[in-house]
């Protein structure tokens, strides 16, 4: 009866808690953030806080979307940013993405700059270009404002996109139906976010494809998106299924 009150007390000062069974919890590895085009990691804040509370260690990075061309942002700024906060690249790296930034995870994965890849977000990639870079791209405006990065996003021999092949890791995508530009939109064909195409939005080889109701600019702070993101960097699939 003695050994049994002590077990109990220590088990009280404990708080009740078990034993370490050595296995990893989910919701522990850490998760980089890339914004899109013309954002900034400011953007990706309402992401980092929902992942950070999920258990998750976090890396939002900044970089220069608009200065460059994807490779050089691939090589230059944003996997040197990787490194330095994640340091080693041995342990397999998780990623959530809005538009631009899942290709780069496309560049850096298939040209072999992250040597393992984990699981991977993407929120209204697009990964089969943009009609609206094919109708806008050669204006001044449009380089103003998205850059030579910009540029490479369209749909025809130049598309950036297009050159990279399907996915070798595991790869969510979550698109929207929504759009808050009607212009941009004549210029897609058939139901979009604004910017993508939910066609468009596809990539051979993904896990999970779900579409739900917000433009394209506005994903990443969307609760119902941050809930599915989280949900496949736990388990590998949505929890929810089809399409809305």
């Amino acid at each position: 009866m003695r050994y049994v009150l002590i077990a109990l007390l220590a088990y009280a000062v404990m708080g009740g808690a078990k034993p370490a069974t050595g296995e990893e919890k989910p919701g522990t590895s850490t998760v980089v953030l890339l914004h899109g085009l013309a954002r900034s990691s400011a953007s990706m804040q309402k992401m980092q806080d929902a992942l950070e509370e999920a258990g998750f260690e976090t890396c939002n990075i900044d970089y220069p979307s608009t200065k460059h061309r994807i490779e050089t942002l691939a090589r230059e700024h944003v996997l040197p940013e990787i490194k330095a906060c994640v340091g080693s690249l041995a342990a397999p790296i998780d990623f959530v993405t809005h538009s631009m930034g899942g290709i780069l995870v496309r560049y850096l994965a298939e040209h072999g700059l992250i040597p393992r890849v984990g699981r991977v977000v993407m929120l209204s990639p697009p990964n089969g270009g943009s009609e609206v870079v094919d109708r806008l791209g050669e204006s001044w405006l449009f380089e103003f404002v998205n850059g030579p990065a910009g540029r490479e996003l369209g749909t025809d021999s130049a598309s950036v996109p297009l050159q990279l092949g399907p996915a070798a890791f595991e790869v969510g995508i979550i698109t929207g139906s929504r759009s808050i530009n009607p212009m941009l939109s004549l210029m897609i064909d058939g139901k979009d976010d604004g910017k993508v195409s939910i066609a468009r939005a596809k990539l051979a080889g993904m896990r999970g494809f779900l579409v739900i109701p917000t433009s394209h600019s506005f994903i990443m702070k969307n609760k119902r998106a941050i809930a599915q993101a989280i949900s496949f960097l736990e388990s590998g699939e949505f929890s929810e299924r089809g399409i809305e």
